[in-house]
């Protein structure tokens, strides 16, 4: 996972894009901004040059832990529209981010592998079987 970087809320935009320039489109970590994706600027149609990063952050950070399960997880992403999900120690401590991406296709490989199964114990349960 690449470093992620924080936002200040009363900064310009802007402003963050050149604090954290390999970061262009990733997720802000959650800290003093609590941030999300700088994308949501340029979907506004706001001005990046003009615009704080507290007009477009998620201020109230939902987060999940190592006792967080992937089907729980995906489903607060899907239900609170997020693309990302920080991953955070009994301290708080950010350990990484979630991917709605990763999420949806250890999904499918899962539903791919059920799938398979029952085709393969239909298959051998045929006419005479």
């Amino acid at each position: 996972m690449p470093e992620s970087c924080s936002a200040e809320p009363n900064k310009r935009q802007s402003w963050e894009q050149r604090r954290c320039p390999d970061e262009r489109s990733g997720p802000l970590r959650p800290g003093s901004g609590r941030g999300t994706a700088r994308g949501k600027v340029a979907l506004s149609g706001q001005n990046p040059e003009s615009t704080p990063v507290h007009e477009v952050m998620t201020a109230a950070v939902e987060m999940a832990t190592l006792a967080t399960g992937p089907g729980e997880a995906l489903a607060t992403m899907v239900e609170r529209h997020f693309r990302h999900l920080p991953v955070v120690d009994k301290n708080g401590k950010l350990l990484g981010m979630l991917s709605i991406r990763n999420l949806l296709q250890l999904r499918i490989d899962d539903l791919t592998q059920q799938l398979d199964s029952l085709e393969q114990y239909v298959s051998n349960d045929g006419p005479g079987g």
